[in-house]
């Protein structure tokens, strides 16, 4: 192994008197791959943070090739070649697919004026690194969050890198599209660039990842060859306690029907989807990118309008293309990207849980009673288990799977008879999938209908009663999840 490019030596760093990383050290060397591991709230994004020179630690040693840093600051860390992809992407909405990928190589280049060609040929070469094709002139903020992602990973590409960092890089990927990171990644390697990796899945972090760290609560816990951990293990140092997926249970035979969706059809989207769903039933939807699942889950709440088909709840007919109708029928919709589609950001928690509920909670004369909008909101932060030590602190400042929990409890305010959720554990660390995983089970025993649309295929094994297989837009299979492996699902969604 090459000489160490990074070393970290008793790294602290506290919040208004709250530890978020304790003397934490390790070393990443020359074309070594890294995982970071740990559960939302562990330290991995302090630490990430500090190393892009965003925040400073308070006590502690960092190293880069060699020569301790002192002050660092984004512009000192991209100079010793550290690129970070956040979770958020950091992304120019408003700018094209190839201006987003170029700008970091053009502004590293010192360019004053912009050279559109040059723009243009940096972003298809990087494009073709990742084998992905996605149009050079959209403009990203009409990008799917899948292409949102492969923009941000090849905007790093894009320029000379010692150590890239990926946060959570691969939690809007398809199962193709991360297999092509993973040989990307093998590449880099290959080339001497070292890889500091953050995910969720743990199953691709101890395929590509030479090295584990573990943190828990702002410690390192566990460091070690990535031979020496396997999933098990590895969840464990996370959470401190195993955590075991518990399949569905049973359906009763005598659920009655709840949903009945006939001939949906949306040009260019899907085709002909029909399926019902009964009371207390958790149905999952799975397919790859491109496959209609994400424009199926917007429509069945309004928000993609059908050419022709019919939704009905408990025997009435919902109005197509109209998610105000939808909600007052009983449907909720927790969206894939809940950072710009499910939560307002800047408003506080209770905020967030009690936006819907305004109407029920304003007297005849349409003063609104506060004080039981509170109280309720407050409720429900109780019922699912939201980790709020401020409830009024804006949203944001949550971890994603307390975030995920916020947008639910606001749905389930509303008492919905169908709740539609869209990757609901996007983004989540695996304690909390657990939770989340257990949440879905209690909603559904309290009989309400669920639908996960998901390409996770271990969460919708776990989760669902029914999986139906989505490709090209139709509906290729309804399979009882007791009847299908992993394996053969896998093969069913790729063949």
């Amino acid at each position: 192994m090459a000489d160490a490019l990074v070393t970290l030596d008793g790294v602290t760093k506290t919040y208004s008197g709250i530890t978020a990383l304790d003397s934490v050290g390790f070393t990443i060397a020359a074309g070594e791959a890294v995982c970071l591991a740990g559960e939302n709230g562990s330290g991995k994004s302090t630490l990430i943070k500090i190393l892009a020179g965003v925040e400073q630690p308070d006590r502690g040693r960092i190293t880069f090739g060699g020569t301790q840093q002192g002050a660092l600051n984004p512009r000192l860390s991209a100079e010793a070649g550290i690129k970070v992809i956040f979770q958020d992407f950091s992304l120019f909405p408003n700018l094209t697919v190839a201006e987003n990928i170029a700008f970091s190589a053009e502004i590293g280049a010192g360019a004053r004026l912009v050279h559109k060609a040059r723009v243009q040929d940096t972003a298809r070469r990087t494009l073709a690194r990742i084998g992905v094709d996605i149009p050079l002139g959209a403009a990203v903020e009409t990008l799917s969050v899948a292409h949102k992602q492969l923009v941000a990973i090849c905007r790093a590409l894009a320029t000379e890198a010692r150590l890239i960092i990926m946060d959570e890089p691969t939690t809007a990927l398809t199962e193709r599209e991360v297999r092509v990171l993973l040989d990307i990644i093998r590449r880099l390697k290959a080339d001497g660039v070292a890889v500091l990796f953050v995910s969720h899945k743990l199953a691709e972090v101890l395929e590509v990842c030479e090295k584990v760290v573990v943190l828990r609560n702002g410690q390192k816990v566990a460091e070690g060859p990535a031979h020496d951990f396997d999933a098990a293990s590895l969840t464990r140092h996370m959470t401190g306690r195993d955590v075991a997926a518990t399949p569905p249970t049973p359906l009763p035979a005598s659920a009655p029907e709840l949903m009945r969706v006939q001939g949906l059809h949306k040009d260019g989207a899907f085709a002909d989807v029909s399926f019902t769903l009964r009371a207390g039933e958790v149905l999952g939807v799975s397919g790859l990118l491109g496959s209609g699942r994400t424009a199926l889950a917007k429509a069945l709440f309004g928000l993609v309008a059908p050419e022709r088909g019919t939704i009905t709840l408990d025997g009435k007919s919902i109005a197509l293309g109209n998610p105000l109708a939808a909600a007052e029928a009983g449907i909720g919709y927790v969206p894939e990207d809940r950072l710009t589609e499910g939560l307002f950001l800047t408003q506080s928690i209770l905020q967030n849980i009690s936006i819907g509920r305004l109407g029920a909670h304003a007297g005849a004369s349409g003063v609104l009673n506060l004080a039981g909008l509170i109280d309720e909101a407050r409720d429900w932060l109780k019922r699912l288990s939201v980790k709020a030590p401020d409830p009024d602190a804006p949203v944001r400042s949550l971890s994603g799977g307390n975030q995920q929990r916020v947008v639910l409890a606001r749905w389930m305010a509303r008492s919905p008879r169908v709740l539609v959720l869209n990757g609901p554990s996007v983004g989540v660390d695996v304690g909390s999938k657990s939770e989340i995983h257990g949440i879905i089970a209690q909603l559904a025993a309290q009989g309400l209908g669920v639908i996960v649309i998901s390409d996770d295929l271990p969460e919708v094994l776990a989760t669902c009663h029914r999986i139906l297989v989505m490709k090209a837009g139709k509906l290729v299979d309804d399979l009882p999840t007791g009847q299908v492996s992993e394996t053969d699902l896998a093969h069913r969604l790729a063949s």
